[in-house]
């Protein structure tokens, strides 16, 4: 079997990890990376013994298929050249931060028939699929609610705040986009509200957000409720309970490991949850890479698609409009 050769575009915290799961999946070879940091884009060739590519263009002509791990601002330019050029696409999440560049892009690409899979790594969680999975089978019955609580161990960087689009666009988006997994419908209301509870100032400097609610509700009536916090003392806190007429499934947190400790001060002491989104996620990144090059090899359906990360962008819109207006917004532009 000929490994597929990738071009990593981007060689930053995420890229890293990226070129890790590259390396080491069956049917793919790290061909290149490409980052105008050349030490940061040195420092992955090394480790993974891969070539350095001096432009985009060079990392995409040597590859047959490409990896998009650079800042948001980047991403649908790259899209673009990528599919022009006959590249299967796999793209971290957002799209970009604005629904005028998403449909622009779109336009752009139309005609280039080339897989473009969108980084929602979380639909590839094996507790998350198991339990939709459940649903699917019918083991709770007919769903009706969907209860997505996620919450990071702490503020990003301020930095990092000031590009990132705001907590919907940055953060909320990756719930939006499992919602829609889990619903397996559309959502049509949204209301959303906010407060900024760690960090006042996040509102004054950034008019954003660090703790939001979300409720929506879908075309047939099935509920939602997201709660996202930027602070979680115990850890990184990701659950997903679906709720249906005859029963419940959790998706719930992980632990670094499962020793339960008995003595005659203490039973069954808990260490806190996984501190990071590439710990608690580990395992979806990698299921992330292998459906991608399933999708490339076998021709098996994309499972986040372009138009997948359109529609949470739409859906982060509508909340954000929401929580600025303090009503309920009926979810539109989706065309």
């Amino acid at each position: 079997m000929v490994a597929i050769k990738f071009a990593l575009l981007g060689c930053g915290r995420i890229g890293v990890l990226h070129a890790r799961n590259v390396a080491k999946a069956d049917g793919a070879r790290l061909e290149t990376v490409f980052d105008p940091n050349t030490t940061a884009a040195e420092a992955v060739a090394r480790v993974h013994g891969c070539g350095v590519s001096a432009s985009v263009e060079d990392a995409i002509g040597k590859a047959d298929a490409v990896l998009i791990a650079t800042s948001t601002a980047t991403h649908a330019d790259l899209i673009e050249l990528a599919a022009k050029a006959g590249k299967p696409i796999l793209c971290e999440k957002p799209i970009d931060l604005s629904l005028d560049r998403v449909r622009a892009c779109r336009k752009a690409i139309e005609g280039y028939n080339v897989p473009i899979q969108i980084g929602f790594n979380r639909r590839f969680d094996p507790g998350h699929r198991a339990a939709r999975n459940a649903c699917a089978a019918g083991k709770i019955g007919k769903l009706e609610q969907v209860v997505i609580t996620s919450r990071d161990p702490g503020m990003p960087p301020r930095g990092y705040t000031a590009v990132s689009g705001g907590i919907f666009r940055d953060m909320t988006i990756h719930d939006f986009d499992v919602a829609r997994f889990m619903l397996d419908d559309e959502p049509t209301e949204v209301l959303a509200i906010g407060s900024a509870l760690v960090d006042p100032t996040i509102a004054s400097d950034f008019g954003d957000f660090d703790s939001i609610m979300v409720v929506m509700r879908t075309t047939d009536g099935k509920l939602c409720h997201i709660n996202n916090s930027r602070r979680s003392a115990f850890g990184y806190d990701q659950r997903i309970e679906l709720f249906g007429s005859e029963g419940m499934v959790i998706s719930d947190n992980k632990k670094a490991h499962e020793l339960k400790f008995f003595g005659s001060t203490t039973t069954d002491a808990a260490e806190p949850y996984l501190n990071f989104f590439i710990e608690r996620y580990a395992e979806a990144y990698e299921a992330e890479i292998a459906a991608f090059i399933a999708t490339i090899r076998d021709g098996r359906p994309i499972q986040a698609t372009f138009d997948d990360g359109y529609r949470a962008l739409v859906l982060a819109e509508a909340a954000i409009e929401s929580a600025k207006t303090g009503k309920k917004v009926e979810v539109r532009n989706i065309a």
